[in-house]
């Protein structure tokens, strides 16, 4: 209807709105807005934001009026009595007053709720003080209040009011405006006006800087996210043909530079989309639907104390981010202490407001708080839907019905979804929430993935990105289905440590014939778990909660709270619901107590269902409670020789059944051993191979890929062996090797594996450097250096396993690797294998020694410890360190030690103690305990070796690779160098020289003159070391003249020690 006599104009409003609102109730037609923006020469600018339609309904009050703000939408909050216009006093006067002024006033939402005359002081009457309105009412007068005229105040209390539809004519010029179109005032589809057309942006020509720019200019705060692949449906008309280039400094689009696009095949499939702060968020929390509660007050944002903070109110921060449903309430600053201003105390919503500022509370700025209560929320999207608010997406307007449709059946289905500026977004299908088979988001289609282009690190990205934990299982072969449609043509190539998968490399996938019967799936551990029960549906029930898990008292745990565990792990109907610790007492926090889980609806999680509260309970862990679901399956061996052979059995649910020999394969063997622990398998029987089992036969199939780790992941079908009896029931039996160590070293020594509970050794000739390289990385040891001989770590004892291990060098764990049957022996203890992995101190400089006086085997003992030279302080442990020393230098046995005080400073700093040696180590490195020491004035260790070098005036040296261990090898002979003729030589004589230098083991021997020729003469050829020599001058050999030999066959040596700086070289070359 037309305004009033009494609805008198705002004399601050520009003419050109005076004449828009002249226009009374009638609503402004999108061509007239057009011409408003490009008409008016006067404006600065003009930004019209449209939420859901094309036409602004201007609607006014004769009742209530804003003055001196700038527009008919923000001012001194006035109103008519008496036919008298008079103000408002500003005694508690809050949020929920000021959104009843501007939905009478039809100014959309309340922004911000002022007093202390804040527009200025009015004139006349102060009509209405203590105004308490409950955000229901239809107009100002119709809320609680002081009598007409009732009040202590003055013209400096007067109350004010910023209603969100200020924003709407913000007039900017230069014939452009700019909107958001599809969820909210501050988020949308990116449409820009040029001319009289409004046009849409590819998401390729809208970045960053455009967005702040965008954002600032309608009054939203910073940009949160910008989406591409028109993630808020696909608009109508044109796309832009320009390119913004904004800075990011602007205030408004019309001063950023433009030029045109160089897409021009661009369709509405990649409209641009933006997420804007609005005046709530969530900060220091991981996303932005999780962290402390800040709001935007005054153009500056301030923090909500934590007193009195409660589920209702998060759920108002919740609803209002488009983040889904409050999961948890924080506050003492969980999220950290925030900084300035504390602009909320004892917020107290109903549940039901719109945004927090319509919430009641103590007035802003108002508290008695300090940041160490800072509020905090976690909401149900936190990680795992869109920055957009997906749950308003379905009832948009602006979105097409297909879009609405398919965001309605998404959240039907409770499947994670989210869209991203790369056109990406993913879900799980078939199973749970977070279990279910993958499938990624590509412009509007949804793609499944071929198993072979999905592992372990892509998996860490999905389930965080879903908010699900961390990986169970990755499942190939359809596990979940066969997916409809197209099969992803890219594959991911994540890190693992990406928030979204948005985030990860992709390249084209190298698998072209892929079909649906490889689509991969995907468990993740969700936000509740069972765990110690076999399987995954089965177990201790643990919830996941604050970055923790934590058991479930089993006090009135029944049937009912156990079905909704069952339902929410996707595991089937509950079996049983236990008590007492059945599957053992867990540890951790006790987090919920008294669950009562009657009366939910069916699509409930635990987390909902009633209790004491978090953490609360009288609890101890010996009454965790426990589920076993319908679902529950996994598997044992009885009647066997030991646990790793015997009869298959196969638990479902609550009972143990045998199964049909024709229905089991090698596949299926493999998974079974996996899951006991047992190795590979080493033979399928059939026949009651372990005797006859009782009750009944598996009516199901198993279909095992042979990769799952549990049987419960294994694919069944019925049976077609319906007259299978006990006579059929299948056996197996597996190899059981189950535990790998070195002993006698660190990351070094003598090779020894379980078998059951039995540890044996290795012989030597079943022992390669491929299975070496399994071992050192299983144990988490590097790599292997070298396999060597009982003469390095001592003989074992008991049983030694002959078995070949054929790895390929590439496995994770030697069961990975394929073995002969077991100890099949014909070696001695004096074959037992022995290991250094490039962890080793062995492989390292670290444990090298020297002595420190005239003569190589006499001195002062030092050793190289922490990066340094250090000398050993006599202790108790002296004698059998100086057998260590004497060997490892190759200088024989222990002649003598002493001690002796230092008189010179130079070493009074860089001591060692504690040795703990046996004496029989070959190095130093071996003996535990040592550590670094000041030295001060105690007393040193000197020793005296009883072996001589058969000349003093000759020595070896490698040189020509940059390092002392690997190299053209050279002797100093007769007063000069010389090198080595290859003639005879072999990996024995590569051993003494790498034993003489403290570099570790010989490696191989490399090509002649690998190193380079060498110049001068050549002083030793057809040389024989047995290999146990202590210095290369103890071996066979012949002088060679100068003449007499030439440089071309120069041997060269490469031993462990430099076997790690070489490898690290080469990764820096690549």
């Amino acid at each position: 209807m037309p305004l009033t006599e009494t609805s008198q104009k705002d004399p601050f409003e520009p003419p050109y709105l005076q004449s828009l609102w002249d226009r009374g109730g009638e609503a402004c037609s999108a061509a007239e807005l057009n011409g408003l923006c490009a008409g008016q020469r006067e404006m600065d600018s003009c930004v019209v934001l449209i939420l859901l339609s094309s036409t602004i309904p201007l609607s006014t009050a004769g009742s209530v009026r804003l003055m001196n703000g700038g527009s008919r939408c923000a001012g001194r909050v006035e109103v008519l009595h008496d036919d008298q216009w008079g103000t408002v006093c500003g005694d508690n006067w809050d949020m929920r007053d000021a959104a009843v002024v501007c939905r009478e006033l039809g100014c959309g939402e309340a922004v911000d709720a002022l007093s202390d005359a804040h527009f200025g002081p009015g004139s006349g009457p102060i009509w209405l003080d203590e105004v308490d309105c409950s955000i229901s009412e239809t107009s100002l007068i119709s809320c609680i209040s002081n009598e007409w005229g009732d009040h202590d105040c003055d013209h400096p209390d007067d109350a004010g009011v910023i209603c969100s539809g200020n924003v709407l004519f913000n007039a900017i010029g230069n014939n452009s405006c700019v909107r958001l179109v599809g969820v909210s005032q501050c988020s949308g589809r990116v449409e820009v006006l040029h001319g009289e057309t409004w046009y849409t942006v590819c998401d390729a020509d809208f970045d960053q800087q455009d967005a702040e720019v965008v954002c600032r200019e309608l009054g939203c705060g910073l940009p949160v996210e910008v989406l591409g692949g028109g993630a808020f449906g696909r608009g109508e008309g044109q796309v832009w043909s320009e390119e913004l280039q904004c800075r990011g400094n602007e205030s408004q689009i019309h001063s950023c530079p433009t030029s045109p696009s160089l897409k021009h095949n661009y369709s509405h499939a990649y409209d641009s989309g933006l997420v804007c702060a609005d005046s709530v968020r969530l900060v220091d929390g991981g996303s932005r639907c999780a962290g402390r509660v800040e709001v935007l007050h005054r153009g500056q944002w301030g923090t909500v104390c934590g007193d009195y903070w409660d589920m209702s109110d998060a759920a108002v921060v919740c609803r209002e981010l488009g983040c889904g449903e409050a999961v948890d309430v924080l506050n003492d600053a969980h999220f950290g202490a925030g900084s300035g201003p504390i602009w909320m105390s004892g917020v107290d919503c109903s549940g039901s407001e719109p945004t927090l500022k319509n919430c009641a509370s103590r007035g802003w700025g108002k508290h008695n708080c300090n940041h160490g209560k800072d509020a905090g929320v976690v909401c149900s999207d936190s990680v795992n839907q869109s920055d957009c608010n997906l749950s308003n997406m379905g009832k948009t307007k602006e979105l097409s019905k297909d879009v609405r449709d398919k965001v309605t059946d998404l959240h039907k289905a409770g499947l994670g979804y989210r869209t991203f500026s790369k056109t990406l977004g993913v879900r799980l299908v078939g199973g749970t929430q977070c279990s279910g088979r993958v499938e990624v988001l590509h412009g509007e289609t949804w793609y499944t993935v071929c198993d072979a282009d999905f592992d372990q690190q892509d998996a860490e990205v999905v389930c965080r990105e879903l908010g699900c934990g961390l990986p169970v299982e990755v499942l190939g072969g359809a596990a979940f289905g066969r997916g409809a449609g197209q099969v992803w043509s890219e594959e991911l190539q994540c890190r693992g440590n990406e928030s979204q998968i948005h985030s990860c490399p992709t390249s084209p996938s190298l698998k072209h014939n892929y079909s649906h019967d490889s689509d991969v799936g995907l468990v993740c551990a969700g936000s509740v778990r069972l765990v110690d029960g076999g399987s995954r549906c089965a177990g201790r029930v643990e919830v996941f909660h604050r970055g923790q898990w934590g058991t479930v008292c089993d006090d009135y745990w029944d049937m009912r709270d156990a079905a909704v565990v069952c339902r929410e792990l996707g595991c089937g109907e509950a079996a049983d619901a236990l008590s007492d610790a059945h599957f053992g007492p867990g540890s951790g926090p006790i987090w919920m107590d008294n669950v009562d889980c009657s009366g939910f609806p069916e699509d409930s999680i635990l987390k909902n269902c009633r209790s004491e509260g978090w953490d609360k309970h009288n609890c101890g862990h010996d009454e965790d409670a426990g589920v076993i679901c319908s679902d529950h399956r996994q598997s044992k061996l009885t009647d066997g020789l030991h646990r790793c052979s015997g009869r298959v059995e196969v638990l479902h649910g609550e009972t143990w059944y045998t199964v049909c020999d024709a229905d089991f394969d090698q596949q299926d063997a493999e998974v079974v051993c996996r899951e006991l622990g047992c190795g590979l398998p080493v033979e399928v029987l059939g026949g009651a191979a372990f005797g006859r089992g009782e009750g009944q036969v598996w009516s199901e199939e198993l279909q095992c890929r042979g990769s799952e780790s549990k049987v419960y992941f294994c694919l069944t079908s019925s049976s077609l062996k319906h007259k299978c009896s006990h006579d059929s029931d299948v056996g197996l039996v597996c190899a059981g090797h189950t535990g790998a160590r070195l002993m006698n070293g660190f990351c070094s020594g003598r090779v020894e594996l379980q078998y059951l509970s039995e540890w044996g050794t290795v012989c030597d000739v079943s022992w390669d450097m491929r299975a070496a390289s399994v071992l050192c990385g299983q144990l988490e040891c590097g790599s292997a250096v070298a396999v060597v001989g009982s003469d390095w770590f001592g003989e074992g004892s008991g049983r030694i396993w002959a078995d070949v291990f054929d790895c390929q060098g590439n496995e994770t764990h030697l069961s990975q690797c394929p073995i002969s049957s077991w100890s099949r022996t014909a070696c001695s203890h004096q074959q037992d294998a022995g290991v250094i992995c490039s962890a080793s101190p062995l492989a390292l400089h670290e444990g090298r020694v020297r002595l420190s006086g005239r003569m190589e085997c006499e001195g002062e003992v030092e050793v190289y410890f922490m990066q340094d030279w250090r000398r050993v302080l006599l202790d108790f442990w002296s004698g059998s360190v100086a057998s260590v020393v004497c060997r490892q230098l190759g200088c024989g046995s222990v002649f003598s030690f002493s001690y002796f005080s230092p008189s010179s400073p130079e070493h009074r700093h860089m001591c060692v103690r504690g040795f703990n040696c046996s004496g029989s180590e070959a190095y130093l490195a071996n003996c535990s305990s040592a550590q670094a020491v000041n030295c001060s004035s105690r007393e040193q260790l000197s020793i005296t070796c009883s072996g001589k070098f058969n000349s003093a005036n000759s020595s070896i040296r490698l040189v020509g690779s940059g390092g002392d261990c690997a190299g053209r090898l050279e002797v100093f002979h007769s007063g000069s160098w010389g090198t080595v003729s290859g003639d005879l030589w072999g990996i024995e004589d590569a051993q003494v020289v790498c034993r003489q230098l403290q570099c570790g083991v010989a490696l191989r021997t490399p090509v002649p003159a690998q190193f380079g020729p060498g110049t001068g003469p050549i002083w030793l050829n057809e040389v024989e070391c047995e290999g146990t020599e202590t210095s290369l001058w103890n071996c066979r050999f012949q002088l060679c003249g100068e003449d007499e030999c030439g440089h071309k066959d120069d041997v060269g040596v490469m031993c462990s020690v430099e076997f790690i700086p070489l490898v690290e070289r080469s990764r820096e070359e690549q």
